[in-house]
Parts: structure tokens; C-alpha cells; sequence
């Protein structure tokens, strides 16, 4: 199947996918705990005629039983050298299923481990581990990709970066979000759809997560801000126990129907079902939809750019936009000896700072001599993407440093720049859109700068036009108006003002260095601040400044307030109360200045707070050698930090990647202060938790985190890892005189492990607390297994856990 073929199949026709296929399959016989794949090709007939129904139910889109036949889980069983084989034979089994009726998608899903900064696995190595498994996939004759059941974006690009570099099929995606609209790592459905949209997918949509019901305001988000088709692959409803014990899914064909209704009517074209859903709810949804067209969706021009949790929204009548420019080393000798030292420590706080000052952007440039370029922005996209959920421009000047960023970064980023220099432009435009980068425009040539505005807006016109041909459109653009000094050429100014009204005549959003235009000049936050007045009025959408300059940044918001634009006076007065003001420009510029700015005290508690595990160590060090007690750094600054980067998390101000790496401060603080702690006489025994995830399941990511704030509170943490056995969670339970027993699932078909594990314990008289979480795990499901407490993630797991022990 080509490209084409699938978006002509798609374009005028609701198209129908299949359903559950792993609790099918255990209703089928299937147990707990075996290699799904293995089991399939030992009950081939089985998988043949659940997907036999599928197809007959009207399934168009059929999904190979090869879910989990990626490497790194095959490697669970010891399997991992068979994967060619047993992706080929999964396969077969689907294409005899369809027997030409309907078309195969290969089922990809994710490896189970975290990639680098949050875990060990570096980006390429993922991207190589899917490669492998679609060229399986490809050699058993698959007629597109199925990526599904994502819950992490940067793992969904590896995936589909994988198939590109791969093959020509069609690829089609769905994430799963939790009931707060956030995939795990806290992506939001409109980021997710914006970026990988911008990838090249083909559709993308939501599967898993919940019921059709609680799906309806996530695609609400997306529906006008993407063109392509949109999936829905909901589950039947939320897991529940029924009285023999087993997982069941109440949400019958019927009002499976109803409910997925209000999903299409929010743009949802190709329909499914995911956990609990059968050939029964397939065929209802056939009856339902067969034969319509995909509802209608008014497509919003507008521009998006990401990080990996936020989408900067914007157009061009939208307030002016500031694109922090700190992040530059140069003329910054501090922050040269931290990189050619390989410290991120300042990097960070200019991007808080930034960020605080009201950055909409975070530009960010490692270059000079020296150094290894591409490893320092790596490294810095990296720890960037932990610490800020602002969307980032790549700046370099060089091509290798530009592409190597654009793979990597975990969004949709802003490259800066691409000029109409040949060795650039040939170069930096396909690579700008293999990766889906907005990129800002420079207006350069071979000749060097442009000799008049005639020429510069010609150099404007090639670009978009060579950009155009290479499938980007003008909301991909945004060009600089290359400032030049007024100090040299007294038409700079009225220049730059021109190419700004244009661009924005022509669709064009704009930006420029601001500083330029005063070079050489007295006083130059004047000569700055007054054309950055004019420049906005004349339509400029954004530019690259200092937002510490409080008199530039003001001007900027006061001159939206006189234009009227949305949402301008709130924004002017929230800053006006957040400054205080000199009127000298010399002022202004010394407390802009990063060569001369002092570096305040950062206390403990704010290194926890901002996951600084890179100053953690020396700072407690330091704070032990002038006399504090270790106790007294425990329960006044670090306990207290992490209670409020728990509470940040619960109110969605801080996702996973802030989570873990306050958890990582913390616990580096705590590495050094403990064996002091042992030391002092009023230290007590803290209860002891066994921590797992049960028999079958080998995804272990939130586990670990909730190990890891135990620990940081104190407990003794005894992890048995994945994949742990009933037996060995309740015998070590009983050995170490555990309070806790903590129990993780992630899969509805090993969460009715739960239950085996809590009825075993009652059956060997273990007195231990249980407390179960994970992605599919509901506080009914515990009630209903007889669990002790359940808890939604690694925050509420400590705050469950001392109140079960009667310690808050």
C-alpha cells in the first residue's frame, strides 16, 4: 500500500481497524505471564479466528499479533535471536486472516525502557531496535505500520524516524493519555499530533487510555489543528473484576457505539476498539458508521513549535513573542568555562530565569572554539528538556549541529536559520523537514548581505518558494528581518520596518535580532526600545532579546495593549507588577548583563525543587562543613522540597521529567547525609517496603520512581524488579517483616495478577499493607481485589503510604 493509496482510502470513507486482541486471547485460553507472541504461534488457530471475526465483523485495517516482538521484550524469554522468524510468521497469520479483504498493519508498540536523560538507553540505539523489528515486519509483507499504545513521544519519534528511514509505507499512530489528558511523560494530544504530524505520519490518534466517553475533550484539542486523519481506538469501557475474578470491560457493543459517537463527531475517521473490545463492538461500530464520510474539520492556520510537554500556539495578530537569547556563550566567560567543563548548571538557570521573565522561546546556541559542538547541544537539549517546558530554537552554524539537534530533540523545534547560501539552503531545508522544524528565514544569498530592500525581499521569495516545493507552507516561515546598524546606514531601521509589513502582507510571521540596530550608538536600551515599538506595531511577530531587560520587555507588552490585541492588558499589568523600575538605560543594561550579573545563593530546597543534581552534592557538602545537622537539612529543606515538587506534580505544573530529576537531587543529597543520620542518636528505623511489578509484566518505569521517593523519605526499599512472581513478592514480604507490599501493572492483561498476589498473601498470613498503581489501575479496581490503598502515581504513593502507617 502507498501513501497515496491509504489517503485516498481514508479521505471519503470511515475506516474500521480491529479490536482487543490480548484479553480476546485470554479468554481464549492465553494465561498470565507467557511470551504473547510465543503462545500465538503455539495456538495459531486461535489467533486466526479471533482475527477471522474481526474481518468479518468489517474490520478494513488488520493489526499483526507482533505487538511486543521488538527486541527488548522478545530478550525477556530469551527469544530475541528468533525475531525475524517470529515477526514473519505473526504476520502470516493476519494475511490468511484477511484473506484479501482487508489490509495488515505491523503492530509496534514500546520497548519498555527509558531513553536517555530519564533512563540509559541513548536515542540512536531505540531507533535502531525498531529498524530492526519494521524490516521484519516488511519482509512478512505488511501493507503499513501500526505504532500504538505510546506513552512517550520522544519513543514515538524514534519509531516513526525508524519507519522513515526504513520504508515507504504509510505509518498511522496512537498515543495513550491518562484521564488528565497527559501521556506519561506529560504530553499533551495537541503537542503529540502537532510534532508527529510535522514527522510525516499519515494519522494519528488515541487508543487505550479509557472508554470513548473520556476521550471526547482530547480530541477536542486537536481536531482544527492538524489536517491529517485522526484515529479513536478507545477501550470498552475501564477494567473491573467480575466474580470469579477475572478482568471484564462492562461497556457492551451498544453504548460502545453511542459513546464513540461523540469521538467521530469530533473529526474521528478511523474507529476501533482497544482493551475489552471484541468482533461484537467492531461490527456495531459498522452498522453505526459504514458508509459515512469523516465528519468535516475547519482547519486553524496557525503555527505551532513544542517542547515535549507544551505547544507555543500562534499567529499574526497574536501579543509579541520574546525568544530568550541567553543561552549563547558568547561574550559570557562564565558560561564558557562551565561548557568547555561539560556543566549545564548556568545553561539551566538562564533558561529558568528566561522562563520566569517571560520567554515564549528559548534560543539556544553552544557555539565556539574549542569544544565539540554537537556533543555540547546535545547535552544541553537534553537537560533542557527535563528542566523547561518552553519550545527551543536550534542555533548553529553548522549543518551537521543543526541535523543532529533536529533528530534528537524531543518536539517540534525553531531552527535558526536557514539562508539562501547555497551550502545551506540545498542541505539544512530537507533536513528541516524530515524532522518537522519550523525554521526562521534569513535573508542572505551567496553575495553576502542583500545591497536594498528589493533584494532582500527577492531572497524572501526564493526561499518560500524552494521551502514550498519541498511541501512546507508559510506558517512553517518565519524570517528575519536582518537588522542591520543604523549607526552605519541611516535607512536600516525604515528597511527592516518595510520587509516586516511585506512579510506580514504575504503570511509571513517575522523576527530579528533587536540589538543590532543600535551597535555602536550611546545608550543603546533607548535606540532598542523605541524600534522595538515601531517594529511590533508594523507586525513583527517575535525577537531574539534579553527578558531581564525589564524596559524593552514592558514597551514590547505596553505597545500589544495599544494595538488591542488578545488578551494584551492582563498581560501588561501581570508584568508590570512583577518590576520594578530605574529609569536609567545604564541600570537597565548592567541588571541585563550576564558577564556581570552575581550569582545569588541557591539553598538546598531550591536544588530540589529544580532537580539541580549537579550542584546537590557540593552544596551539602558545604552546608555539613560549616556545622548543620544532617537531620536538620533532611526534615527543613529536602523533605520539605520534595513535599512541594509532589504537590507541583498533582496540580500539572510539573510532569515525570521534573518528578525524576528532583527525586535524583534529592537522593544524591540524601547519599551523603544518611550514614550521618545513622550516627545520631534520635534516628529511628524506617518500615520497610517491597516494591514489584507483578508476573508478566515487564514495564517497570513508574515503579522505579516510586521506589526512588521512598527512598528518598527514608524507607527501606527492597525492589524485586519486573516481571516478579507472586511468590517471591509475598516470601520476601514475610522475611523482612515488610509494612508495605507495592504492586505495578501497566497492561490490563497482567493486572488481574494483582489479585492472585493479594489472595496469595492472605493464604501464607502475610500482615503486610498492599498498594497497588499503574496506568490501567483504577481505586475501584483495589477495592475490588481487596487491596489495601491504591495510588495514582509515585507522589501520591509516599503521601498513601505514610498516612496507611500513620506517619503524616
Amino acid at each position: 500500500m502507498t501513501r497515496k493509496e491509504f489517503q485516498d482510502l481514508v479521505r471519503d470513507n470511515v475506516i474500521f481497524l480491529d479490536g482487543a486482541t490480548g484479553s480476546n486471547l485470554q479468554k481464549r485460553g492465553m494465561p498470565n505471564g507467557v511470551c504473547p507472541e510465543q503462545w500465538i504461534l503455539e495456538n495459531k488457530e486461535v489467533m486466526l479466528q479471533l482475527q477471522k471475526e474481526y474481518v468479518a465483523a468489517g474490520t478494513n485495517i488488520l493489526y499483526s499479533p507482533t505487538f511486543t516482538a521488538n527486541r527488548i521484550k522478545l530478550a525477556e524469554f530469551g527469544l530475541e535471536n528468533d525475531i525475524l522468524q517470529i515477526n514473519k510468521e505473526l504476520v502470516a497469520i493476519s494475511k490468511e486472516a484477511a484473506e484479501g479483504k482487508a489490509y495488515v498493519a505491523g503492530d509496534i508498540t514500546m520497548t519498555g525502557e527509558q531513553i536517555s536523560p530519564i533512563g540509559t538507553m541513548d536515542f540512536e540505539e531505540l531507533v535502531d531496535i525498531y529498524k530492526e523489528q519494521i524490516s521484519c515486519l516488511m519482509e512478512g509483507g505488511v501493507d503499513l505500520l501500526a505504532i500504538e499504545t505510546m506513552m512517550s513521544l520522544q519513543e514515538t519519534r524514534a519509531a516513526v524516524i525508524a519507519a522513515k528511514e526504513t520504508c515507504d509505507l504509510p505509518i498511522i499512530v496512537t498515543m495513550t493519555f491518562e484521564a488528565d489528558g497527559r501521556a506519561l511523560y506529560g504530553t499533551d494530544p495537541l503537542t503529540a499530533a502537532v510534532v508527529l504530524e510535522s514527522l510525516g505520519v499519515d494519522a494519528f490518534g488515541i487508543n487505550c487510555s479509557t472508554g470513548p466517553k473520556q476521550m471526547a475533550e482530547m480530541f477536542a484539542q486537536i481536531k482544527n489543528a492538524v489536517k491529517i486523519p485522526l484515529i479513536a481506538k478507545p477501550n470498552a469501557g475501564m477494567p473491573m473484576l467480575d466474580e470469579q475474578g477475572n478482568t471484564v470491560y462492562l461497556l457492551e457493543p451498544e453504548n460502545f457505539v453511542k459513546e464513540i459517537t461523540a469521538l467521530y463527531e469530533q473529526g474521528a475517521g478511523i474507529l476501533g476498539g482497544c482493551c475489552g473490545s471484541t468482533p461484537e463492538h467492531i461490527k456495531a461500530l459498522v452498522d453505526a458508521f459504514g458508509g459515512k464520510q469523516p465528519m468535516v474539520r475547519e482547519y486553524k492556520k496557525m503555527r505551532y513549535i513544542t517542547s515535549e510537554r507544551e505547544t507555543l500556539c500562534f499567529g499574526l495578530e497574536d501579543p509579541f513573542l520574546v525568544v530568550g537569547e541567553r543561552i549563547n556563550p558568547t561574550g559570557k566567560k562564565k558560561l564558557q568555562q562551565e561548557l568547555r567543563e561539560g556543566k549545564m548548571d548556568l545553561v539551566l538557570e538562564f533558561a529558568e530565569d528566561q522562563e520566569n521573565k517571560g520567554a515564549s522561546i528559548l534560543d539556544v546556541n553552544m557555539g565556539m572554539s574549542g569544544v565539540d559542538e554537537k556533543e555540547l547541544m546535545v547535552k544541553a537539549l537534553e537537560e533542557l528538556s527535563m528542566a523547561t517546558n518552553l519550545p527551543l530554537s536550534i542555533d548553529s552554524s553548522y549543518i551537521e549541529v543543526c541535523e543532529e539537534a533536529l533528530r534528537r530533540y524531543p518536539g517540534r523545534a525553531l531552527l535558526n536559520s536557514i539562508s539562501m547560501e547555497s551550502h545551506k539552503i540545498e542541505k539544512l531545508l530537507p533536513i528541516a523537514k524530515k524532522y518537522g522544524a519550523m525554521f526562521i528565514l534569513l535573508p542572505l544569498s551567496d553575495e553576502g548581505l542583500p545591497k536594498s530592500l528589493e533584494e532582500k525581499i527577492s531572497i524572501i521569495d526564493q526561499v518560500v518558494e524552494k521551502a514550498a516545493s519541498l511541501g512546507f507552507t508559510k506558517e512553517d516561515i518565519v524570517v528575519d528581518g536582518l537588522v542591520t546598524t543604523v549607526g552605519a546606514n541611516p535607512k536600516a531601521g525604515l528597511e527592516t520596518l518595510e520587509t516586516i509589513r511585506y512579510c506580514k502582507e504575504h503570511g509571513l510571521a517575522t523576527t530579528c535580532g533587536l540589538s543590532n540596530i543600535s551597535f555602536g550608538l550611546p545608550e543603546r536600551t533607548m535606540v532598542n526600545t523605541a524600534f522595538l515599538t515601531m517594529a511590533i506595531q508594523s507586525g513583527l511577530t517575535m525577537a531574539i532579546a534579553n527578558p531581564s531587560q525589564d524596559l524593552l520587555v514592558a514597551a514590547a507588552f505596553a505597545s500589544d495593549l495599544l494595538l488591542n490585541k488578545e488578551h494584551s492588558d492582563l498581560r501588561y499589568i501581570e508584568k508590570m507588577q512583577q518590576v520594578s523600575f530605574s529609569t536609567t538605560a545604564s541600570e537597565k543594561k548592567e541588571k541585563g548583563s550576564d558577564s556581570e550579573q552575581k550569582e545569588g545563593v541557591t539553598t538546598l530546597y531550591e536544588m530540589v525543587l529544580k532537580g539541580k543534581k549537579n550542584l546537590i552534592v557540593e552544596e551539602t557538602k558545604k552546608l555539613l562543613a560549616e556545622g548543620e545537622l544532617p537531620n536538620d537539612l533532611l526534615q527543613k529543606s529536602l523533605i520539605p522540597a520534595i513535599n512541594e515538587v509532589g504537590d507541583l506534580f498533582d496540580k500539572g505544573a510539573y510532569f515525570l521529567p521534573q518528578l525524576i530529576s528532583s527525586a535524583e537531587a534529592m537522593k544524591s543529597s540524601i547519599e551523603i547525609i544518611q550514614p550521618l543520620l545513622r550516627e545520631e542518636s534520635d534516628a529511628k528505623d524506617m518500615p520497610t517496603v517491597v516494591i514489584a511489578t507483578v508476573h508478566g509484566d515487564i514495564h517497570d518505569i513508574g515503579k522505579n520512581l516510586v521506589a526512588l521517593m521512598l527512598e528518598n523519605y527514608g524507607f527501606n526499599v527492597i525492589d524485586l524488579g519486573k516481571d516478579v512472581p507472586r511468590e517471591l513478592i509475598v516470601e520476601t514480604a514475610i522475611r523482612e517483616n515488610a509494612a508495605i507490599i507495592g504492586l505495578s501493572a501497566l497492561m490490563t492483561t497482567t493486572m488481574q495478577e494483582m489479585k492472585c498476589v493479594v489472595d496469595y498473601a492472605k493464604e501464607q498470613g502475610c500482615t503486610s499493607k498492599i498498594v497497588i498503581g499503574g496506568a490501567v489501575i483504577t481505586p475501584d479496581y483495589a477495592v475490588q481485589i481487596a487491596a489495601d490503598a491504591y495510588a495514582k502515581d509515585a507522589a501520591e504513593s509516599v503521601k498513601v503510604i505514610k498516612g496507611m502507617l500513620s506517619m503524616e
